[in-house]
């Protein structure tokens, strides 16, 4: 079910090379058909909207929008336990992002010039959030702590209709406890096109956040820089780095959870063991008969799964920074002695007791993360993600003076003689 490679730098490299093909281009017939949907949806709005909620979900909600008694209500009415396990995660990510905040800032220099930094969050942002059977309420407390926290001032929320056209009561019940602000029913790439432009009865946001199928990630490509976007997620993965220390038991059960999420999702263990190599792999074909999503899992592993046995450490850390994983779990002896030389990964988990669902559900860091190995580059969701920067300057007539010659030197060798008369004038004190 999982091939083992020895290190030799030909064979874990032709391994690896299948994790890049799960992110090639987006399927043209898949873009055209993004297109041609955000395209209806810019023009007609919420007819568009209603007309491909017909075709996908099978029939329209009673309403679009949830009402607040509804969403209310679906708090009251939940699990004890459940909104028990809701508000002690949102405490740990709540305490973990408010260290992120960073403040406005006023320089005032010794000769009156006023420089500063204005913080706050975006007017208004919106979340997708799957339903149906790929429900994930820990992302709505993943993204919509933040974003409050950030200061966004208005967090709108779409999920697709259950056959019932409800909202899944669970992703409901999470809305409510996060305080998203409205939840409308509908999906797919028509909700992140009403999202972007607004319709009659959908407000238009700044910014898309949350996960969705591939129809949701291409909308979301094709209309950043209509709004901003959080990232284009590709399949989930995860990377275990592991030594003779390691438990093979914990190692197969951490990388089969990830490859559960998808049949395009990777699990890849790197190790300078290959006792533990083989015990991993035996413990997977073990543990795997008695999981739900067994046939998922095994196909994960079989395309984009393997085991890498390293001669060194040292070796073993290189190919974990080449391929800059979403999820890096570090299985050795004393994990802190090489964190600081794991340059590229979206999150990492340390030691055996830090196992990947941990980061997903309740520790407090974000779960979104980069993938693809696009962690060399990208960060994960944030408070960051949900605020705008703007900077202001001002200058006295006479500390204006004292820079002009070096702003009219820049200017004119930049060859912008309409930059350099703007100084001049000043300078001179004459009318423009």
């Amino acid at each position: 079910m999982l091939p083992i490679v020895t290190a030799n730098g030909k064979d874990e490299i032709a391994l690896l090379s299948a994790l890049r093909q799960r992110s090639g281009e987006v399927d043209k017939q898949v873009a055209q058909t993004v297109a041609e949907i955000i395209e209806n949806v810019r023009v007609n709005g919420d007819k568009a909207v209603e007309e491909y909620t017909l075709k996908f979900d099978g029939k329209l909600p009673p309403a679009i929008e949830v009402s607040r008694e509804e969403i209310n209500d679906a708090l009251t009415e939940a699990d004890p336990d459940f909104v028990s396990t809701l508000l002690n995660s949102m405490e740990n990510i709540a305490d973990f992002h408010n260290r992120q905040k960073h403040q406005s800032f006023i320089d005032l220099k010794e000769n009156g010039v006023i420089l500063g930094q204005r913080i706050r969050g975006l007017k208004r942002v919106g979340l997708y959030v799957p339903g149906g059977t790929a429900a994930y309420p820990s992302s709505v407390l993943m993204n919509a702590v933040p974003a409050k926290i950030a200061g966004v001032q208005e967090l709108i929320m779409v999920t697709p209709p259950t056959k019932e056209g409800k909202a899944n009561p669970d992703i409901l019940t999470a809305a409510a406890v996060a305080g998203v602000d409205r939840v409308f029913l509908l999906g797919g790439a028509q909700a992140v096109a009403a999202l972007a432009y607004g319709t009659e009865t959908i407000p238009k946001v700044d910014k898309i956040v949350g996960p969705g199928n591939i129809f949701v990630a291409t909308a979301k490509r094709q209309l950043y820089g209509v709004v901003d976007i959080d990232m284009v997620a590709g399949p989930s993965e995860i990377l275990v780095l592991a030594d003779e220390t390691a438990n093979p038991k914990y190692v197969a059960a951490d990388l089969m959870s990830q490859a559960e999420h998808d049949k395009l999702a990777s699990a890849i263990l790197i190790t300078t063991s290959r006792k533990l190599a083989e015990e991993t792999k035996a413990e997977l074909e073990r543990q795997v008969e008695t999981l739900s999503r067994k046939e998922i899992i095994r196909e994960s592993l079989q395309n984009f799964g393997g085991i890498i046995v390293c001669d060194t450490i040292d070796r073993a850390i290189d190919l974990a920074n080449e391929v800059a994983p979403e999820h890096l779990e570090v299985a050795v002896k004393d994990p802190f002695t090489y964190l600081g030389r794991l340059d590229n990964a979206g999150s990492v988990f340390l030691g055996e007791y830090a196992p990947e669902p941990l980061g997903d559900y309740y520790a407090g860091p974000n779960h979104v993360l980069p993938t693809s190995g696009t962690a060399r580059f990208f960060s994960p969701l944030s408070v960051d993600a949900f605020v705008k920067k703007s900077s202001y300057i001002y200058y006295t007539k006479e500390a204006l003076q004292e820079a002009s010659a070096d702003i009219v030197r820049f200017a004119n060798r930049e060859g912008l003689t309409a930059h350099a008369n703007s100084i001049i004038v000043r300078s001179e004190g004459e009318e423009a």
